[in-house]
């Protein structure tokens, strides 16, 4: 799709969007009158879509996009998105031709923000790639490692910190859930649990306490999800200590522990 295509009659044109989670969920939506297939993609009928701005600039300003009833189609659950399922997905506007579909011109792309919910109706913050641009990616220097347990830099192997367990009870309004796991239910403290099938499936929460044996969880639950499958990854405090005991990973600790902070530097001699 061209300048040449714009400048033609453009009566089978529609828009199209497509949402991609961070589980690999991916969602094709389309204001045409029929689905669409492209890209890999089944993009479904949704006339109630109507994108009513789309602003870019050659500048670093961010893009911005607005849709309505972008989120209002059948195939999105109200409780997918109080979940923050989809919470940091990637977002592509376009158009495309319907009686060509391999004709098409991309217009946005950006990420999902936030989800806010006003009476029943839910709408989404879109950030354009250009925020990426306002990050810094300068480190600074931190006590503590600054590394994702498991990730990049901390080249710690997650197949041997991760354990499989079931879900045995729950508590939805507490957010606790009871598990049965072949692992010490202290090193779960401060790790995380993804949820491999039941409601909650793909949904990851952080474990943000540890009590009578049960976890308490960050993210609310969808369900009790009893005999649910989950991963839980164990945790870790950040320190050097840990990292050197505990893991035996302190070549790869990225933090500066030994480093005077500012109360050092805001001392100062005392009279004698």
């Amino acid at each position: 799709m061209s300048r040449v295509w714009f400048s033609q009659e453009l009566e089978t044109v529609a828009t199209f969007w497509r949402v991609i989670r961070r589980d690999g969920v991916t969602l094709g939506f389309t204001t045409h009158d029929g689905d669409l297939w492209f890209d890999g993609v089944l993009h479904r009928a949704a006339p109630g879509m109507v994108p009513s701005a789309i602003r870019r600039s050659a500048d670093f300003d961010a893009d911005s996009a607005e849709v309505e009833g972008a989120l209002a189609h059948d195939s999105i659950d109200a409780r997918d998105l109080a979940a923050g399922r989809f919470d940091g997905a990637r977002v592509v506007i376009g158009l495309v031709d319907w009686n060509d579909p391999a004709d098409r011109f991309v217009l946005y792309r950006g990420t999902i923000g936030t989800v806010s919910e006003d009476s029943g109706t839910f709408s989404a913050a879109l950030e354009s790639r250009k925020t990426e641009l306002r990050r810094d990616p300068v480190p600074r220097t931190s006590p503590t490692c600054r590394a994702e347990f498991c990730g990049p830099r901390c080249n710690l192997s997650a197949a041997a910190h991760d354990h499989p367990g079931r879900i045995v009870s729950a508590d939805i309004d507490g957010n606790w859930v009871e598990i049965a796991a072949a692992v010490d239910i202290a090193l779960l403290a401060g790790g995380d649990l993804r949820w491999l099938d039941g409601s909650n499936c793909g949904q990851r929460s952080a474990i943000a306490g540890i009590e009578d044996g049960r976890l308490l969880l960050s993210a609310p639950l969808d369900s009790a999800g009893i005999g649910s499958r989950v991963i839980l990854r164990e945790g870790c405090d950040r320190t050097i200590t840990t990292c050197a005991a505990r893991f035996g990973n302190a070549v790869n600790f990225q933090g500066e522990p030994y480093l005077p902070g500012n109360d050092m530097i805001a001392r100062y001699p005392a009279a004698s």
